[in-house]
């Protein structure tokens, strides 16, 4: 028997960004680390934030940091990433309110499908342009960063609107987003720019506290 309940839910899908958002870190902070390239993680970290570069260069300079590397290297470096506590009982708690939970995200795959089985997260959405073979991770090829079209995706596979969609996130790609969707939550940003394009600005370091928050949000008149 489903745990969900009869009543449609306020919000059929709730869609979540990764780093900055489920990660206290950034999470690429951390594979840099790992892979001995903590010099150039700050690099085009700087120069993204100081406008010196878009987010189709930053994510270019950002994802061939695991050029060559093994599968297995950056996972290793996701489980030791600092993220919020209760994200797995958070998704169920939305599952049990009848909502699916995807994350929507300028991670490759290999990140994205992690998340999704350490968590229980039912879609993702990210950026195609790794190819893994034999578990070693192939150079960038083709990338363009666009969250609105994974959000146009997900909802696509999701069956249903983005009128009935919640976005949360922590960065200027997630503003974007926010002008999208039902409903927009700033979560832990530093952007004030984000906080002011959100419908609801959140601190949390428990993902729980989060799905309350959610679950209180009612639709746009």
């Amino acid at each position: 028997m489903s745990s969900h309940p009869l009543a449609a839910p306020t919000w059929p899908l709730i869609t979540v960004d990764i780093d900055g958002t489920l990660t206290t870190v950034h999470g690429w902070k951390v594979i840099a680390d790992a892979l001995g390239r903590r010099a150039e993680f700050e690099r085009t970290q700087r120069r993204f934030f100081a406008k010196e570069i878009g987010e189709d260069e930053h994510l270019q300079n950002m994802l061939s940091l695991a050029e060559g590397r093994t599968v297995s290297e950056v996972e290793a470096a996701l489980e030791a990433t600092p993220r919020l506590d209760g994200i797995a009982e958070g998704i169920r708690a939305f599952h049990a309110n009848g909502s699916r939970v995807a994350l929507l995200s300028h991670n490759p795959s290999y990140v994205g499908r992690w998340y999704q089985r350490k968590f229980g997260f039912d879609d993702f959405e990210g950026t195609g342009a790794q190819a893994v073979v034999d578990g070693v991770i192939g150079p960038v090829e083709g990338l363009h960063a666009d969250k609105p079209a994974g959000l146009r995706a997900l909802v696509a596979r999701q069956g249903t609107s983005a009128t009935r969609v919640v976005h949360i996130g922590d960065g200027w790609a997630d503003a974007v987003v926010f002008r999208l969707v039902a409903r927009g939550v700033a979560l832990n940003s530093s952007l004030p720019e984000v906080e002011r394009a959100a419908d609801l600005v959140l601190r949390a370091d428990d993902f729980r506290d989060v799905v309350r928050a959610v679950e209180a949000l009612r639709p746009r008149p």
